[in-house]
């Protein structure tokens, strides 16, 4: 019976490479002077203008992007997209999340100052692994902008029987309106992993 279901998995795999080649398509479309050409990043095309001449073009991504929200701003690894999402009531949630687990993520809120909800958004996000075990340590930290502005929270890490993860959950806020930031990596993903936090701590931009 497995090798009845490998037989038709790979067969589906066959026809949909098949198909994929047939219709080459392209993540990306170039547009030069009025003429279009589907081109995916690190390759080479050769586009006829107009005019009858040739030009060969190259499209190549760079290893990092900025990100900018309303009231803030920092760096990404270009290979990784940060989606918005509308939580109600004033609040928007920009999430960056690797293959791996590793996660950044921006909460705006535009009504409350959002600095004393960093236990409550560590308590969330640790819960399943304190429930399964898990245990749960923690201290106060505070990050200093470049532009003099303090974030302040709590650093964590929940260990399990099998791994462990960091967390980093500070916030900066006004009178009715504020941000709260939050990154979390695995222990055995910080080798390659890293960079990512550190960029996005790095590059951190407050606008309020």
């Amino acid at each position: 019976m497995r090798m009845r279901l490998a037989a038709a998995a790979f067969a589906m795999m066959i026809l949909g490479a098949g198909s994929a080649r047939a219709e080459d398509l392209k993540a990306f479309k170039l547009t030069i002077d009025g003429v279009a050409i589907e081109i995916d990043p690190g390759e080479d095309a050769n586009v006829t203008l107009p005019g009858g001449k040739t030009a060969k073009v190259r499209l190549d991504r760079n290893d990092f992007a900025t990100f900018s929200g309303g009231t803030f701003s920092f760096v990404h690894p270009s290979s990784i997209s940060v989606t918005k999402t509308d939580l109600g009531d004033s609040i928007t949630q920009y999430l960056a999340a690797s293959a791996l687990g590793t996660i950044v993520v921006v909460q705006e809120y535009g009504k409350m100052n959002p600095v004393s909800l960093d236990q409550l958004m560590l308590q969330e996000m640790t819960k399943e692994s304190v429930q399964a075990g898990g245990t749960l340590t923690q201290e106060p930290t505070s990050r200093e902008l470049p532009d003099g502005k303090q974030l302040t929270g709590i650093k964590a890490t929940v260990k399990t029987r099998t791994d462990k993860a960091d967390f980093e959950i500070v916030g900066f806020g006004l009178a009715d309106q504020g941000l709260l930031f939050i990154t979390r990596i695995g222990d055995q993903d910080a080798a390659t992993e890293q960079p990512m936090i550190d960029k996005f701590w790095e590059t951190l931009k407050v606008k309020l």
